[in-house]
């Protein structure tokens, strides 16, 4: 359901990487969508009825869309629900998401998927898309039902962390998908070298005692999966690349013409391998912290194009989960809330431009998920957030919506506060 009312922003600075405008100018919203874009100072003439928000030369962009984020819903609920997952992309400015499907049960046939669409709708705040297992029970054995799930609404399939070991599985869900040409993410995981890692091999590693992987093993991996690719000719998406190593596969696919897209976790562009310095299991993450070499190859990747997506990686776990020795810890951290404030930082600290950060966010994953959103255009749903990119805060733990609380970014201080967030006209979020 969208507010009918006609709202005008005005004043605003307008951050649209759709069409690569980042200045002055204002928007019009009705019934849903947006349905006047002015670029440049002159706000546009009051209409009879229609409501105005001066943003004061704050930003308005469009809506996030994270295409990577794990609720507890259903099986799982006390790390988290659907709507306590809404709520924190609301308040972040998130206004799509994809819901990971390695819940219990696993997202793996028509009926999950139209449960999650149900819940959805149901709960009324940001738009979720459900993904689909791209085998059954995501156990890497037998094909999931990708053409009915695909009919039923996902949007995308995958075994989430579980690679699939066998390649003959792999080709073959490669071929199926490619036949209804969906999405297949995979993350480029060589099983026998990571098992048991936490912590990438190297000095950091070895001076706390923490077992190891090779950063190679990611390349290793993302070699037979980008060679699959290329060899049934399947949309892919590599899911969360993290190493310098792995880029260099990458480049090598897209420069051969495949149809290869690579997301990267937020946190894999702020953090490095430094930070579980101290054994704070908020930072055991999967794949592990890299070097700083790494993380400064992902940015360069990012800011080129060569890496087309960022994703929150969105993964909570409460604190028993979290409080105990660092290799015993879940891994994972939460990101909803956090994941533009980061990339602000990222533009503020690396001087990297705001519209390659924030494509990665909104018309990106808005084209490969073949979405409407993520673009200031007339006709365009109405989803948008204004933000006072200016604005430092110190994340605290009563600010944090979500269920579980494992935020790496917990007393840190972020720049970039989102004001208010509209989801196909309506308001879902307002700091008052």
């Amino acid at each position: 359901m969208s507010d009918s009312a006609a709202i005008a922003f005005v004043n605003a600075r307008l951050v649209d990487p759709a069409s690569d405008y980042d200045g002055p100018g204002s928007v019009i919203i009705a019934d849903g969508v947006i349905t006047d874009i002015i670029h440049g100072e002159h706000p546009p003439a009051g209409q009879v009825g229609m409501k105005v928000i001066d943003c004061d030369g704050n930003a308005v962009m469009p809506g996030l869309i994270d295409m990577r984020v794990k609720t507890g819903e259903p099986g799982s609920e006390p790390k988290e629900t659907l709507k306590s997952a809404s709520l924190a992309a609301a308040a972040g400015g998130v206004t799509s998401f994809v819901v990971q499907p390695d819940t219990d049960p696993v997202i793996d046939g028509p009926a999950m998927v139209d449960f999650i669409l149900r819940r959805a709708r149901d709960i009324e705040l940001v738009h979720v898309y459900p993904a689909g297992a791209a085998t059954k029970g995501a156990d890497g054995k037998h094909l999931a039902e990708i053409g009915l799930m695909v009919q039923a609404g996902a949007v995308y399939f995958t075994d989430v962390d579980r690679p699939i070991v066998n390649s003959k599985i792999l080709s073959r869900v490669l071929t199926y998908a490619n036949g209804f040409n969906a999405l297949i993410a995979h993350r480029p995981k060589e099983p026998w070298l990571s098992e048991g890692a936490v912590a990438t091999s190297g000095e950091m590693a070895m001076r706390m005692g923490l077992p190891s992987v090779t950063a190679l093993s990611e390349r290793i991996a993302l070699e037979r999966d980008l060679a699959l690719a290329e060899l049934t000719g399947a949309r892919f998406l590599v899911d969360q690349i993290s190493t310098r190593e792995g880029l260099g596969s990458l480049e090598r696919a897209k420069a051969k013409g495949l149809e290869v897209y690579a997301s990267a976790s937020i946190n894999h562009l702020v953090f490095n391998e430094i930070d579980i310095g101290d054994y704070r299991t908020f930072y055991r993450l999967d794949p592990p912290l890299r070097s700083e070499r790494d993380r400064q190859a992902l940015v360069a990747a990012l800011e080129s194009g060569l890496i087309d997506v960022v994703v929150s990686n969105h993964c909570p776990a409460p604190a028993e989960d979290k409080r105990l020795p660092f290799s015993e810890a879940a891994p994972g951290a939460i990101g909803l809330q956090t994941l533009l404030p980061a990339l602000i930082g990222l533009h503020l600290d690396a001087e990297v431009p705001l519209l390659d950060l924030i494509r990665a966010v909104t018309i990106n994953p808005a084209q490969i998920l073949g979405l409407e959103a993520g673009r200031l255009a007339r006709g365009a749903p109405a989803d948008l957030i204004m933000v006072d990119i200016d604005a430092p805060f110190a994340l605290r733990e009563r600010d944090i919506l979500s269920k579980s609380k494992n935020s790496p970014f917990e007393n840190r201080t972020l720049q970039g506060k989102v004001l208010k967030t509209f989801v196909d006209g309506r308001l879902v979020y307002d700091q008052g």
